[in-house]
């Protein structure tokens, strides 16, 4: 599994928007490690990287093999992951 760092992250970002950088870069990527460590390997499915967590977040593409979109949409489980990942950048930028 490709770990997360802020570098990547504000790479990343720089290259999908021209805006700039709102939240904390550090904060972004324990945030997707943590989550990409902890869940959703099976299989059947390999699990996702910290980036395809991180472009969820922000940019709402779908992670395939989590089913995490229907119809153009967010499923329950494509808002629980979201959910999960806003606590836990929360929890990391006090």
């Amino acid at each position: 599994m490709k770990k997360l760092t802020a570098q990547k992250v504000k790479d990343y970002m720089s290259y999908r928007t021209p805006d700039g950088m709102r939240h904390c870069p550090d904060c972004i990527a324990a945030a997707c490690n943590d989550v990409a460590e902890t869940n959703y390997s099976t299989q059947f499915a390999k699990a996702p990287d910290a980036l395809d967590y991180m472009r969820l977040l922000f940019f709402n593409d779908p992670i395939p093999q989590l089913h995490t979109h229907s119809y153009g949409y967010n499923t329950r489980t494509g808002r629980a992951i979201i959910e999960q990942l806003k606590a836990l950048y929360y929890e990391y930028n006090r």
